[in-house]
């Protein structure tokens, strides 16, 4: 039987990806599947609800699962769909991740209060809003790192407060429960509260009563204007024009402007009626008629906007990592038994998971039509993938299953990583204006990417060195003089990247700074990365170490490496310093914690090693 074993874990890795990428099934009678992949602007980019609800999801709570209150999970187009029509509903989801005790205290709030005692509702936030804007108007005078963890837990929470009002301001102002059947007759009483205001203003007998009804609308419009978020409303010619997408207060002030109700905006309208008024089969019709306009007007990005909303539910990097942990532990388990059987479906595992990463990035690159790499959660996928496309070369090589250890660790890692990146909002932001240049995206980002990418790499094979010498009896003669060519050989395309990619980099300076090098800390990491690759090969040429050397040389070549691609990024000097991350600050320290332990435990006496006695 165990000769099928790998053809058996395929077949059902095989399945579980196929399954993920079905199209997503909504309960109940309401097309949402259709309303999610509506179009609207929001910072710059126009993108499906979908990816707005999901985003909207992970800022407040670090995942996208709503549940309400009676236990039933709603989907995220659902949530949003209540949060700009039933706001009274959305306000008792619990949705507002709350983990910082004296935050909770501020509140009057306690950690039983909250939904697995970390997430709470609007509601129970709402009576210390008041509170909370002091507080955080206090934190705001302070230096971004010299802030208390208090401090900086205030602040998000208020911030993710005025994003969730701004966005339940999007399409109804707040307290106006009439609102959406008074634009539903707009048309109506526009023509005669415009007739009467002309007739007051000329002083002329008039209806003073449908005046004032229209200058109270007008009013509201442009309080309107000024909370909404969302921008849902293309101009009816040529919508395609970015800068002419619209909010709901300002598309009704200029219905009032042309005499007539916007047809986008009368379509929002109807939805909001149809989805207060339980009218499944009303909601349905203006999904599908105003989605036939949008075909007809911008058919390319509305295929864009489908495929996003598509992407976002298949999860694509979530289901690889998964499966990346399985070969992990499949290649880990083949080296205790079953090896040709457990080492050969790992690696087939290993490598449906990169094809899965891989068209994810591949889509990620079409809908932002940019190369792969244009931010920090970008970048993170791009080096677990080139990681893993050398592991599974060298596991073709090799075929000891090192590759594909490697690979699941590395691989799983970068996307744990991703993913905790991904909760400061949408990842496919627009890029800033000195980065805007797909030339040297494709050339210095790529690159010098690469070079992370393989520093990284050797440096995970050599903990792998490490740990089966100095804890395990596993590590023998054969096994140890691969694994020391597999480093060497890393280094050496590391090296070669890196520096190749640090150069890119001070022609791309020079043309957008007009100095090649001015000992920023980006270039300063970067050019560190470079040394100290080349300082591992010359120790090793020179023959200032041998295998065990070489190994902890790469190890620390994890914490130059994570010192530059995180480190510099938040010392808040420099043109690439992109804020101060409290998180992934402690994240990263301990990340170095590990490697230096590592590097100690690399540098036991041979003689407490329990496998073979390596070169020093």
């Amino acid at each position: 039987m165990k000769r099928f074993l790998p053809l058996s874990i395929l077949l059902l890795a095989l399945v579980a990806v196929v399954a993920s990428l079905l199209p997503p099934r909504y309960a109940g009678e309401y097309d949402l599947a259709g309303f999610s992949q509506l179009p609207t602007l929001v910072n710059g980019r126009i993108k499906p609800l979908d990816t707005v609800a999901r985003t909207t999801l992970m800022v407040l709570q670090g995942r996208q699962r709503v549940t309400a209150p009676n236990g039933r999970t709603v989907s995220p187009a659902e949530w949003l769909l209540e949060v700009l029509y039933r706001p009274e509903v959305a306000n008792a989801y619990p949705t507002f991740e709350i983990v910082h005790p004296d935050v909770l205290a501020l509140l009057n709030l306690t950690p039983g209060d909250g939904a697995g005692e970390k997430r709470f509702t609007y509601l129970q936030i709402q009576k210390g809003v008041e509170e909370l804007a002091r507080q955080s108007k206090l934190a705001d005078a302070v230096e971004t790192p010299l802030r208390t963890p208090f401090q900086r837990a205030v602040i998000q929470l208020r911030d993710n407060v005025v994003l969730y009002q701004s966005l339940q301001d999007s399409l109804v102002p707040p307290g106006a429960d009439n609102f959406l059947a008074q634009v539903a007759r707009l048309n109506e009483t526009i023509p005669a509260g415009l007739a009467a205001v002309t007739a007051q203003r000329a002083g002329q007998p008039h209806d003073a009563a449908a005046a004032k009804a229209l200058l109270d609308l007008s009013d509201t419009f442009t309080g309107l204007e000024t909370l909404g978020y969302l921008r849902p409303i293309p101009p009816e010619t040529n919508r395609a024009d970015v800068m002419g997408w619209r909010n709901a207060g300002a598309a009704l002030r200029t219905s009032i402007e042309h005499g007539r109700l916007d047809p986008a905006m009368a379509v929002y309208t109807g939805l909001g009626l149809a989805w207060r008024g339980y009218r499944p089969a009303a909601f349905n019709t203006f999904v599908k008629e105003y989605r036939a306009g949008l075909d007809r007007d911008i058919p390319g990005l509305m295929r864009k906007c489908d495929v996003e909303a598509r992407f976002n539910a298949a999860q694509p990097f979530y289901t690889a990592m998964l499966i990346y942990v399985v070969a992990f532990l499949l290649a880990v388990f083949s080296w205790l038994k079953w090896p040709d059987e457990l080492g050969r479906a790992a690696f087939w595992l290993v490598l449906v998971a990169f094809v899965l990463a891989t068209a994810g990035i591949g889509v990620r690159m079409w809908l932002e039509g940019r190369p792969p790499v244009t931010n920090l959660y970008s970048s993170a996928l791009f080096v677990g993938w080139v990681a893993v496309a050398l592991c599974l070369v060298l596991e073709k090589l090799y075929r000891n299953a090192i590759g594909s250890v490697t690979a699941g660790v590395v691989g799983f890692s970068t996307l744990l990583i991703a993913h905790h990146l991904s909760l400061g909002g949408d990842t496919l932001e627009m890029m800033r204006a000195v980065l805007d240049s797909n030339f040297w995206l494709a050339t210095h980002v790529v690159t010098v990417t690469v070079g992370y990418a393989a520093t990284f790499l050797a440096g995970f094979l050599a903990i792998i060195y490490v740990v089966r010498g100095l804890f395990t009896k596993s590590l023998d003669q054969a096994t140890a003089d691969a694994l020391a060519r597999m480093v060497y050989g890393i280094v050496c395309f590391a090296t070669l990247f890196s520096f190749i990619g640090t150069v890119l980099g001070g022609i791309w300076a020079d043309q957008s700074w007009g100095r090649f090098w001015g000992w920023d800390p980006k270039e300063n990491g970067a050019l560190i990365i470079v040394l100290w690759n080349a300082l591992i090969l010359h120790a090793r040429w020179g023959g200032m170490v041998k295998q065990r050397g070489l190994m902890n040389l790469a190890i620390f070549g994890n914490i130059v490496t994570s010192w530059s691609w995180f480190g510099v990024n938040m010392l808040g000097v420099g043109l690439h310093s992109y804020g101060f991350m409290d998180a992934a600050f402690w994240w990263l320290l301990a990340f170095v914690a590990s490697q230096v332990a590592l590097i100690l435990a690399g540098s036991i006496p041979l003689a407490k090693w329990r496998s073979f006695k390596p070169a020093a």
